[in-house]
């Protein structure tokens, strides 16, 4: 299994957070991956095996998109100024692969969204 790629969140507490990610086969981007019946799955902790803060909402679009996001909601219960991440992927037949993983930063809000 290869090294899963690195990719960071900048994430500023209190936003609606999304990404979409798009999967090749290929370095040159020609052969999308096809996730037909793959399930995403993202979570935000504070450390390696450390506690989880929050799951993030994972979405695929066939044929190679994943959308991950956080409502507004989840990213100003983010409590922490640092953490990491990763995106795993579960094909149908049982096999599980970590395709991107990196640190998260979080920057604290200035305006209270709470109560908007």
């Amino acid at each position: 299994m290869a090294t899963p790629g690195a990719y960071q969140l900048d994430i500023y507490r209190g936003d609606s957070f999304r990404r979409q990610i798009m999967l090749w086969m290929d370095q040159e981007k020609t052969q999308p991956a096809d996730l037909t019946a793959v399930v995403a799955k993202a979570e935000i902790r504070d450390k390696p095996s450390g506690l989880k803060i929050t799951p993030m909402v994972c979405t695929i679009t066939l044929p190679n998109k994943v959308d991950a996001a956080l409502t507004a909601v989840a990213s100003a219960a983010l409590l922490i100024s640092k953490g990491v991440w990763d995106l795993q992927l579960t094909y149908p037949s049982g096999d599980v692969v970590t395709v991107l993983a990196g640190p998260v930063v979080v920057t604290p809000d200035v305006t209270d969204s709470t109560g908007a």
